[in-house]
């Protein structure tokens, strides 16, 4: 039975065998559910869709985590699935109401502004709806480091861009959100 000591690598390996397979996926979900999900809802920003798309993440990791060739950390890999998940999802989106990516991008701005779940104050709707201006791949790199403490490596796993490319990404996203919060 996996532990709260046990490393990624352990319950890979623990994955791998018939007996302790369930108790590893059920530790891996305990450790990684809550950071997968608020990854993804940043990016598809409506709560609903955010359980769905982690759901659908995790279904992927199950039916995949015995082929991980771990050459990248298990979490590196995990936002890979999901970010590509989330992705996957907002395009789909985008092609089932024919919408063009600068549409969608408001239709998350409703969606962050009208949204139940969303609590934060008037600053954090700001700082959103600022993140929510940017390019799909700046905001993705924006969130990675700002929110998710993701080094520069790490997000080169997960995006598989350049470490010069996403310092460069990230430099640019925060200028244009400190554009954005100069406004008013």
């Amino acid at each position: 039975m996996p532990n709260a000591q046990t490393d990624d690598r352990d319950l890979v390996a623990q994955f791998r065998n018939e007996h302790t397979k369930n108790s590893a996926f059920s530790m891996i979900l305990q450790r990684y559910q809550k950071k997968v999900y608020w990854h993804v809802r940043r990016i598809v920003i409506n709560h609903d869709d955010a359980d769905d798309v982690v759901q659908n993440t995790f279904i992927k990791v199950w039916e995949n985590l015995e082929k991980f060739r771990e050459d990248s950390k298990l979490y590196t890999w995990l936002f890979r699935v999901a970010t590509n998940e989330a992705l996957l999802f907002l395009n789909k989106k985008k092609a089932k109401f024919n919408t063009p990516i600068d549409e969608m991008d408001y239709s998350l701005l409703d969606s962050l502004q009208s949204g139940s779940y969303f609590n934060g104050n008037a600053a954090e709707l700001k700082l959103q709806t600022a993140i929510l201006t940017l390019p799909e791949k700046q905001r993705l790199v924006f969130n990675m480091k700002y929110y998710d403490a993701l080094k520069y490596e790490e997000m080169e796993e997960i995006l598989g861009t350049s470490v010069g490319a996403l310092k460069a990404s990230y430099h640019h996203a925060v200028k244009k959100i400190e554009e954005f919060l100069k406004k008013d």
